[in-house]
């Protein structure tokens, strides 16, 4: 079975699996606020960052609240999310470029979303697949960790793991992979005691089947 076979096979059973609706699990309104909850979900727990939100949207309801907040207040309200002084900074920062530089609106395309404070790839492409619904890989930790087990992928660096999966992953897969491996991730493969006996990719698991061998 060659790379592109596997992805195939583990798309289609993913598919089966979990159905193939867009589901966002960063509760949002709009795209700033996407935005900023996935800054806040670096090392945190979405639904963490879902109870932090709700008064976070609350407390700051615009992106001048952001640009113009007292950061070590901010600090407080983001300290349960952990690396809350980078998150803070990185906030109030990205906040201000939104308006100085983009008219208070997200940018679209990938080179200027990681101009912007505590930006990266990651989280431009959880911007770009959800809010533009443009074909985009995310490569959490979850996204690495199984197609790393899965076989799709043997590196663990973030962006050689998006290139890999776009290489072998059908395009119209892109966004709804993610979505799918996190709730695989969360309920069947988590990092402790993967339930590989109750996985039905483990047909076509590399790191299951090189265990049974």
């Amino acid at each position: 079975m060659t790379k592109k076979e596997r992805a195939k096979r583990v798309t289609e059973i993913l598919n089966s699996m979990y159905g193939t609706d867009y589901v966002c699990y960063l509760e949002h309104e709009n795209a700033w606020q996407l935005l900023i909850a996935t800054i806040l979900s670096a090392q945190c727990t979405d639904a963490r960052v879902n109870i932090v939100t709700k008064d976070l949207f609350v407390k700051y309801p615009t992106l001048e609240a952001f640009a113009e907040c007292d950061l070590k207040e901010l600090e407080k309200d983001i300290f349960s999310t952990g690396f809350y002084k980078n998150k803070a900074k990185n906030i109030k920062g990205c906040a201000r470029k939104l308006i100085d530089d983009y008219g208070g609106e997200v940018p679209r395309e990938i080179e200027e979303l990681t101009k912007l404070d505590g930006v990266g790839r990651k989280t431009a492409n959880v911007i770009r697949g959800n809010i533009y619904h443009e074909p985009s890989v995310v490569v959490d930790t979850h996204v690495k960790r199984i197609s790393k087990k899965l076989g799709l992928t043997k590196s663990d660096d973030p962006e050689k793991v998006e290139q890999e999966l776009m290489k072998v992953l059908p395009k119209e897969q892109w966004i709804l992979y993610n979505i799918q491996v996190i709730a695989l991730g969360r309920s069947i493969c988590p990092a402790r005691n993967p339930k590989c006996g109750e996985c039905p990719l483990s047909e076509v698991c590399a790191d299951y089947q090189s265990r049974r061998k």
